[in-house]
């Protein structure tokens, strides 16, 4: 589907002149009178909101603004396919974490933000876009997972994951429950979920330089310090306390929340419709650390606009960026379609205000990590996701985790 601004009555303001003189990206020659056109690719769920939100900068500058819709999860790789063929868009939604392999492969190209624009946004935002010191998209929001808990069944937040699972087993007992947790670990497992627990205990996938940069040759997954945590999961998988288990993914972890079998529900803000719609009283907090060690840090995903390396319409593309999605009520705009926290610290502030569950949200993601963006992430899902899935089987942990940290390494050649 293709949603289309209308043109405005004025002339192409100079930022677009500049930006047309490139020629392509939809746009043609503004001396034949033809309008330019800023193509932006969006998932479906987002392109309406970014097509309405984006009528202002289309109007005030006099050109078009096309959103394409493609499935999030096709944007990458489609885009590094196009750049390569020459015909890719002028901007694109994506996720953080594809900083690096955007990068490596020459598909995004810098942007620069003014210091009152870039100071407007949550600074760890901005660090999360920072690739090689220089910042590569802008940030519009983030999402983390959290504890959802029926309140009705668990009035209070717990402080810590092992007072999490006594009022859970109790229910349980008791047979208001079928679950203590819901929380999606699946037969390949779920080392985005996982890491909120797995980093409270010591665990880490990649350390960081001085400097906070990501450093792949610091593969974690065989130190003690990450054997040890991974045994502190493990004593609530199948083998040990039963409250971490396979047969709960994706497919099902909602529903048991949902259908009052869970008090406990991992969830994330994609769930927030369905919670809304249900007939459960619920609240929103941080996911509990273990009791004793660090707190619960939970991957941070932070959504961004990127500029394509070689856009035609390369000019009108960064100010678009600069100057508009790091704008208040752009931002609001586009949430008011597609509620997500956002980062921009004016909007972040006004729908806090309105809304607890994007306070509550943004509470229990402080003490996240953002998802690693080097080219390397990659590699670690498959072969560190099914180590976990095995361990929480009952497999031996140093084991398990030596081998997954030598498939790891092999694959990035640490």
């Amino acid at each position: 589907m293709r949603f289309r601004s209308a043109p405005a009555v004025a002339g192409i303001a100079a930022i677009a002149l500049m930006a047309t003189a490139c020629g392509g990206g939809g746009g043609e020659d503004t001396e034949s009178g033809a309008e330019t056109t800023l193509v932006i690719w969006s998932d479906p769920e987002r392109a309406a909101a970014i097509e309405t939100a984006a009528q202002e900068f289309a109007e005030a500058n006099g050109v078009e603004v096309d959103v394409q819709e493609l499935a999030f999860g096709d944007i990458q790789g489609d885009l590094l396919n196009a750049h390569q063929a020459g015909n890719a868009p002028d901007i694109f939604i994506g996720a953080h974490d594809w900083t690096g392999n955007l990068v490596r492969n020459g598909a995004v190209q810098p942007v620069e933000l003014p210091q009152d624009r870039a100071a407007a946004l949550d600074e760890t935002s901005v660090q999360a876009l920072t690739y090689d010191s220089q910042l590569f998209g802008v940030p519009y929001s983030q999402e983390n997972i959290f504890l959802m808990r029926n309140t009705e069944l668990a009035p209070d937040a717990p402080e810590t994951f092992e007072e999490l699972v006594e009022v859970g087993t109790a229910l349980k007992e008791d047979g208001e429950t079928s679950e203590v947790l819901s929380m999606a670990v699946g037969q390949e497992g779920d080392p985005y979920r996982m890491n909120a627990l797995f980093a409270s205990a010591g665990g880490y996938l990649f350390g960081q330089d001085a400097d906070g940069n990501w450093d792949p040759d610091d593969l974690g997954l065989n130190t003690d310090e990450s054997i040890a945590a991974m045994e502190k999961v493990a004593e609530y998988g199948e083998e040990g306390e039963g409250v971490l288990r396979r047969s709960i993914d994706t497919q099902n972890d909602a529903a048991l929340f949902f259908d009052g079998e869970a008090p406990f529900f991992i969830a994330g803000p994609w769930n927030i419709g369905d919670a809304d719609a249900s007939d459960i009283d619920y609240a929103i907090s941080p996911i509990p650390g273990f009791e004793g060690e660090g707190p619960a840090s939970p991957y941070i995903g932070y959504q961004a606009f990127f500029v394509t390396e070689g856009s035609a319409n390369s000019a009108l593309a960064q100010e678009f960026l600069a100057n508009h999605v790091t704008d208040a009520d752009f931002i609001l705009s586009l949430y008011e379609a597609d509620p997500r926290t956002p980062v921009q610290l004016e909007a972040l502030e006004e729908v806090s205000a309105d809304d607890a569950n994007i306070a509550a949200i943004a509470e229990a993601g402080a003490e996240g990590t953002p998802m690693p963006s080097i080219p390397e992430m990659g590699e670690t899902w498959e072969p560190l996701g099914k180590a976990e899935a095995a361990i929480i089987g009952g497999a031996d942990v140093r084991e398990t985790m030596e081998s997954a940290h030598d498939t790891i390494a092999e694959k990035i050649g640490g």
